[in-house]
């Protein structure tokens, strides 16, 4: 053991860190970066390029939806619909985002509209034969009940029967009395538009208004026809030669009366145009329409 005198005390061989020269950060060492995330946390990196597109696309289409969406619900306004042009947002909306506020107050539904087919039929041995009534509407909404995934196709019929009653309704006196009339020939709507065309109305609308009341009325001719045509093939098949609907609508009772036990539901409003030639459209498919409607319509009728 050595020994020490005063004065000579000698310090410890340990040093502190302080005085531990320091490594120099390389530049090519990615854990030396300044970028570097904290331990224990996943470094951060860009989205790729596609995820972002998909991102920008998403965010497009719900803003698209949110706005097609806000025109189509929102208390009817021309102006406002005529912000996409043509029939982009009808197309868009129709069949499967249609809706409307009709389901709130201060004027919810309260009515149920039904859309009745029948037939002549002119089968190869010349008898014809005209069919009794068939309630295409009571057929769909069978589609519905008991269904945890209902069909959309369960409430074409009530909505036809409603379009077509507003465009009805929107026709003065002698135009109704022309609608009643049998148009069966080929291109008996040209004939039709013609017919309304020559009377002349005393509700003091302008050409302009007329003619538009007009062509609404044809469009859901059109449309009803070619449905009534789909629904009479599948119950009747090809014999079918002329088709007639008929479209009422049955108010629900009044709500003041809701506790009256007595209160029965007011009679039907009927509408009852009358013979129309069949039409087919270009788009539609007789055959898968008569398998679903036929197989449900057989079923109902047991």
């Amino acid at each position: 053991m050595t020994p020490t005198t005063p004065g000579d005390e000698r310090t410890s061989p340990r040093t502190s860190n302080s005085d531990l020269p320091r490594a120099q950060p390389s530049e090519d060492d990615p854990l030396s970066s300044p970028e570097r995330a904290p331990e224990g946390r996943p470094a951060q990196t860009k989205p790729k390029a596609w995820v972002r597109a998909l991102a920008a696309i998403a965010v497009l289409a719900t803003a698209w939806h949110i706005l097609a969406s806000f025109l189509w619900i929102a208390p009817y306004s021309e102006n406002a619909r005529e912000v996409v042009p043509g029939t982009m947002l009808t197309s868009y909306m129709i069949p499967f985002f249609g809706q409307s506020w009709s389901v709130f107050a201060p004027e919810p539904i309260n009515g149920d509209y039904h859309f009745n087919v029948r037939a002549v039929l002119s089968p190869a041995d010349g008898q014809e034969e005209v069919t009794g009534w068939v309630s295409a509407t009571d057929v769909e909404l069978s589609m519905l009940k008991y269904n945890l995934f209902p069909p959309r196709a369960g409430i074409q019929s009530s909505e036809l029967a409603s379009s077509y009653k507003g465009a009805f309704d929107g026709m003065g006196d002698v135009d109704r009395a022309v609608i009643g009339g049998d148009f069966t020939v080929n291109d008996w709507e040209v004939g039709l538009r013609a017919a309304l065309e020559q009377q002349e109305t005393a509700d003091g609308s302008s050409e302009e208004a007329r003619e538009k009341k007009i062509s609404e009325l044809l469009a859901q001719e059109h449309r009803s026809t070619a449905y009534a045509t789909q629904v009479a093939r599948a119950i009747w098949g090809e014999d079918v030669t002329q088709v007639q609907y008929r479209v009422s609508r049955q108010n629900i009772i009044p709500f003041a009366q809701r506790h009256d036990p007595a209160a029965v539901r007011p009679e039907p409003m009927i509408v009852l145009p009358g013979w129309r030639g069949p039409i087919e459209n270009e788009s539609q498919n007789d055959g898968n329409f008569g398998d679903v409607f036929r197989s449900q319509f057989e079923r109902i009728t047991r």
